[in-house]
């Protein structure tokens, strides 16, 4: 077995580096809300149970129901008001898009309670977003 050398460890680590940077480079902004059960019927997927890490798509992403089955990846990155100052909780969440949040929607993506309750305190509503496909 052959040992990798400084050079190839050193290549290795700033390709990692710019993976990671650029994962967040493309996430786009937004608002998120949340929403809760019953689930079903949604839009995409009539009475089937896509569990509870799902989310409505706004016109900004729902694509004439393109968006039916993409997997996001939902940050938490402030208030969107004054009423609660720290809603994140620091984490992120994978959320599948099975229904559709109409005109008038109050959020980019509208999560499910348990989704939203991932990422933030409940009580905030309505939060600034970072959000990317995966």
């Amino acid at each position: 077995m052959k040992k990798m050398g400084t050079t190839s460890v050193v290549v290795l680590v700033v390709i990692g580096i710019l993976l990671s940077i650029t994962t967040v480079a493309f996430a786009a902004e937004g608002t998120a809300t949340y929403y809760t059960a019953p689930y079903v019927p949604s839009s995409c997927y009539g009475y089937q149970n896509n569990g509870v890490m799902i989310a409505a798509a706004s016109d900004t992403i729902w694509g004439n129901r393109a968006a039916c089955g993409r997997m996001y990846r939902v940050t938490c990155t402030g208030p969107t008001n004054q009423g609660i100052l720290k809603p994140c909780t620091g984490k992120s969440v994978v959320v599948k898009i099975v229904d559709y949040c109409p005109p008038g929607c109050q959020g980019t993506i509208d999560l499910s309670q348990e989704a939203f309750t991932q990422i933030a305190n409940r009580d905030a509503g309505k939060i600034k977003i970072n959000y990317n496909q995966v």
